[in-house]
């Protein structure tokens, strides 16, 4: 058994295969139309079955149901000779989970978009999978701010995430060098915000400069189209806005964001370096009335619907430099107003703003973990990326937890030593590093530790140019991850990394056959390295906060 992410239990393979062909029938009960389009349109192309319409008891039919008896993402698969393939699934999204198990038992062939051998007879092993996720937040981040990925690289890595059973996309859609997503009432994040003049390559300490402009967005139909894309392969889309810090570009396009009485705003560009930018926004009623503006068309665009994650919405709140506030008068009137405890009251208070907009419309808010300082609302949840202390202080408050922490899941940060990585950033994590990545913070208690929701790896693209760059810092590790995620895994020293890697022989194919250019067990490849590009790698072991 090959399967990755690992399944809960197996029964065989015991008896004869399940055979598949032209005549194979598939039967859909209520609650899996998702599934059933899916397979028709993709498993179905790839191996060139048109899964016609047939009865509940065909001979050797595919049938989809929902099973309430199974967890809500639990499925299970039987395949036997005579009785064809039945997939239960406790909801519609374990339906299209146990799916992405039918697609990897037959094999790379089923991962092409059409035949390659159209004489070929697939077969499904006679045998029984019964499964379920230990996490119900199963994310990914793309950072398509720094460098923008056009709306069919999304779809693709949507593709990607299914495949690994993968159910939240984290978008980072603005920041200081780029502002990804159309809002009609302020045409100027398109017009200005969206696009750069120039690129470093590389660390910002790098010597070297693209000189070609860089940008690019999403429309407000391409991100209908993402969050419509996701839905069908059961995915939530969680969109980030990134205030106050972080926030240059966005700035650059409206001056009257920033701290006007400390800068001249309006000399401001879209930032074409990396980094933390000291250009942060204004702290006054005009900013707070603009990105309720954003937010009401990204609330929009990104509706609340049945799926599980779809009410948060992503302001950032990290990394947030406070020199500009301690400079000027309107920040300091707006502190001794309010009766804050300095800047980072005046911070908590931004925060605190967007929670309670967002809640007094339904929505939750989730940020990056700094947001715990200065006091958070209860509804809202954190991203605990600085480490393991931020996840912990946030659940044993009472707060909703993603645990990311950079030190394990920070996926641009190299994967091995050496100089043919390229552009090392950061500490190395590799396969097995993130393998062994534990979620829960040591020492909650059990009520604590249901408060983590689950986890998330981040992909950020200041050194990752293109999808080629994506799909090499991203793979083989995020298969990793995704078994981190998804299956209960023994503690970290105690897993089985050799059998792993084992599974991965076979799974290597399967990413073959979908095109994506991951880093080889043996190294990269000449064409993916970066040499005479400086990078930032950190040594020795990362330190475990």
């Amino acid at each position: 058994m090959e399967l990755i992410p690992a399944p809960r239990a197996v029964e065989g393979p015991a008896g004869a295969a399940v055979p598949l062909g032209r005549g194979t029938t598939l039967w859909a009960g209520p609650g899996t139309d998702r599934t059933e389009r899916w397979l028709r349109a993709t498993l179905g192309a790839a191996l060139g079955l048109p899964l016609r319409p047939g009865p509940r008891d065909a001979r050797d039919g595919v049938r989809l149901l929902v099973d309430d008896a199974l967890e809500p993402e639990g499925y299970r698969l039987d395949a036997a000779a005579g009785r064809g393939v039945e997939i239960r699934g406790g909801g519609p999204a374990g339906v299209f989970w146990g799916a992405q198990t039918l697609r990897q038992l037959l094999g790379p062939d089923a991962f092409r978009r059409a035949p390659v051998r159209p004489d070929a007879a697939p077969e499904v092993p006679g045998q029984v999978v019964e499964d379920a996720p230990r996490f119900a937040w199963r994310g990914l981040l793309l950072d398509v701010a720094r460098h923008f990925m056009p709306k069919d690289g999304v779809l693709r890595y949507l593709d990607l995430m299914a495949a690994h059973k993968l159910n939240v996309l984290h978008l980072h859609l603005t920041d200081d060098q780029g502002w990804r997503i159309e809002i009609e009432r302020y045409p100027g994040l398109t017009e200005v915000a969206s696009w750069r003049a120039r690129t470093k390559i590389g660390h910002r300490a790098s010597p070297l400069w693209d000189d070609r402009p860089h940008g690019g967005h999403y429309t407000r139909d391409d991100i209908r189209e993402i969050v419509a894309y996701a839905a069908e392969r059961h995915i939530s889309v969680v969109p980030e806005i990134d205030v106050p810090g972080h926030s240059q570009a966005a700035i650059a396009a409206y001056p009257e964001l920033g701290n006007t009485d400390v800068v001249d705003t309006a000399a401001l560009s879209v930032w074409d370096t990396w980094g933390v930018s000291a250009n942060v926004l204004a702290p006054t009623d005009t900013t707070l009335r603009f990105y309720e503006g954003v937010l009401e068309e990204v609330l929009e665009l990104f509706p609340a619907d049945a799926a599980a994650f779809s009410r948060f919405v992503h302001i950032g709140g990290d990394e947030c430099p406070k020199e500009q506030w301690a400079a000027s008068p309107a920040a300091q009137s707006r502190i001794a107003e309010l009766g804050l405890a300095g800047e980072d009251g005046l911070q908590a208070w931004f925060i605190g703003h967007f929670d309670a907009w967002l809640a007094a419309r339904g929505r939750r808010l989730i940020g990056w973990d700094e947001i715990l300082e200065g006091g958070l609302a209860p509804g809202a949840a954190v991203s605990s990326w600085r480490g393991y202390a931020g996840g912990a202080a946030a659940a044993r408050a009472g707060h909703d937890v993603v645990m990311c922490p950079e030190q394990y899941v920070y996926l641009d940060h190299r994967q091995a030593p050496g100089e043919d990585e390229p552009v090392p950033i950061g500490f190395v994590r590799t396969l097995e590093d993130v393998y062994r990545f534990e979620p829960v913070p040591a020492g909650l208690t059990e009520q604590e530790a249901r408060h983590v929701l689950g986890t998330q790896a981040n992909i950020w693209t200041e050194v990752l140019e293109d999808a080629a760059r994506v799909d090499y810092q991203a793979f083989p590790r995020l298969a990793a991850f995704a078994e981190v995620a998804w299956s209960r895994l023994p503690a970290p020293a105690e897993r089985d990394f050799a059998d792993f890697e084992r599974r991965m022989t076979a799974h290597y194919r399967r990413l073959d056959a979908l095109g994506v250019g991951y880093r080889p067990p043996t190294g990269p490849r000449p064409w993916q390295r970066r040499p005479g590009v400086l990078g930032r790698p950190i040594e020795g072991p990362p330190p475990i906060r």
